[in-house]
């Protein structure tokens, strides 16, 4: 499967199942895993070839429990989108944030959506403390050196941040399209799925070289 899919980056064509004409393809990849790549490529289980076809332009997202600091951000959003009609009248005390932030998050954001989803359901209102969390987020697992400093400082500050972080996001983004592209902007253009007019401007705004 992965020399075919090579073939599909490398040359853009395709045959349909049980065809043998060539179909001609335009379309953009986006791939995503879990796995380290490089290394299954040096254990032979991954074409070095397809893996550097694949990363082109590579974003590298940290498990949660490397950047527990975004989990009042991100309880806020989940427990937005699970709220429904009920938005605003359940959110989770700095004491849960601060035991959830000392749990080593093996599923990831997944296992988070799963929590906030099980506690909206329990507790449709009102405020979310240390009890009403599952046992094993409470007993254990613990996250050491990676617990979140001043909770409530870093949710009074969440919404204030958020256009300032959604800024330096953009900003890296683009200075790694950039990057990327060796500085040209019809290219990086491409890569961002934006207007060159546009980019053009977020280079002025941002002063990126």
């Amino acid at each position: 499967m992965q020399v075919k899919l090579l073939r599909v980056l490398q040359e853009r064509t395709f045959e349909r199942v049980g065809s043998g004409k060539s179909q001609h393809c335009d379309v953009r990849i986006v791939a995503a895993t879990h796995r380290d790549l490089p290394a299954a490529v040096e254990a032979g289980e991954f074409r070095e070839d397809l893996f550097y076809r694949l990363n082109v332009f590579p974003i590298e997202m940290p498990p949660l429990y490397r950047r527990v600091s975004d989990l009042p951000q991100l309880l806020d959003e989940l427990l937005m989108s699970h709220t429904g009609e009920q938005q605003g009248e359940l959110r989770v005390s700095p004491a849960a944030v601060q035991v959830l932030a000392n749990y080593s998050w093996p599923g990831n954001i997944r296992e988070l959506s799963n929590l906030v989803e099980r506690l909206a359901i329990i507790k449709p209102t009102g405020i979310i403390d240390v009890d009403d969390l599952p046992a094993k987020y409470r007993d254990g697992q613990a996250n050491p050196g990676k617990e979140l400093n001043n909770v409530s400082e870093a949710m009074r500050f969440t919404h204030a941040n958020l256009k300032q972080s959604l800024q330096s996001l953009e900003q890296d983004l683009i200075g790694q399209a950039m990057q990327a592209a060796d500085g040209v902007v019809a290219q990086a253009a491409r890569l961002l799925n934006m207007r060159r007019t546009t980019l053009v401007e977020k280079i002025g705004k941002y002063n990126i070289a």
